[in-house]
């Protein structure tokens, strides 16, 4: 196990490591973990061989701690210097009873616990006595104490995060509408006011109305006036030439 461990640090100093994977890594007890790993949250010791945790190191930061597979049968109270271990899986080993589990009643924050495939689980009640041992517990083998997967519990935690989040979008999208139709009515009544101002004449504008028809009647008389004068112009063209022949005859007699 000590040369899974320095292989699996890849250089780091201890006090650098936050996940250690040591499956696999034949041992019947810890060997070559040390306090030093003071920023470890994460171990797993899967199928190891382990029959007891005497010796387990002081790991104030550990969250979560894998040790299914192995042949475990008591001595958890071991894990006492892990007061942040939230999660702890014990599956396919040798406990058999409440009694040893029940120094887990001194991990506040332990809320994940699996004990699948140990001869505890044929205990009569064995659910409902195990949440009832470990009241912080929320999730035993998977489920809740109502026998809901965890899965099926984060879907519906998602859904309605979803739909609240949902149903905000839809009342900024309404009041967004409302606010358009709101501007839209100002802008016609704007529009409306013009208009009408528009349409409204002055007494001013009236009087210079009627200046304006005055001005155009003028032009229309003195417009008439030549034109009287053209057609006198054209009247004496139009005399026919034996009268003027006839006038210049009595100037030769005389």
């Amino acid at each position: 196990m000590e040369k899974r461990i320095e292989l699996e640090r890849r250089g780091k100093e201890a006090s650098q490591v936050k996940e250690l994977n040591l499956d696999n890594a034949r041992a019947t007890q810890i060997e070559g973990l040390t306090d030093d790993y003071v920023n470890l949250e994460s171990l797993s010791l899967i199928n190891v061989g382990l029959t007891t945790l005497k010796g387990f190191p002081k790991l104030p930061k550990l969250k979560k701690l894998e040790l299914s597979d192995n042949r475990i049968s008591n001595g958890l109270g071991a894990l006492k210097d892990c007061p942040q271990l939230s999660q702890l899986n014990l599956s396919n080993n040798k406990i058999k009873d409440l009694e040893a589990i029940e120094p887990l009643k001194s991990f506040d924050v332990l809320t994940h616990l699996d004990l699948f495939n140990n001869d505890i689980c044929n205990m009569e009640d064995y659910r409902t006595k195990v949440f009832k041992l470990l009241p912080n517990l929320k999730y035993l083998d998977d489920a809740d104490a109502d026998d809901n997967d965890e899965a099926e519990d984060e879907e519906s935690e998602d859904g309605e995060a979803n739909g609240g989040e949902d149903a905000e979008e839809e009342d900024d999208d309404d009041d967004d509408v409302d606010e358009d139709e709101d501007d839209a009515g100002e802008e016609d009544s704007e529009e409306e006011d013009e208009e009408e101002d528009e349409g409204e004449m002055t007494l001013s504008d009236l009087y210079k109305k009627n200046l304006d028809d005055d001005e155009d009647g003028e032009d229309f008389v003195e417009d008439g006036e030549e034109e009287d004068d053209d057609d006198d112009e054209i009247d004496d063209e139009d005399e026919p030439s034996s009268k003027k022949q006839k006038v210049a005859e009595q100037d030769n007699d005389a």
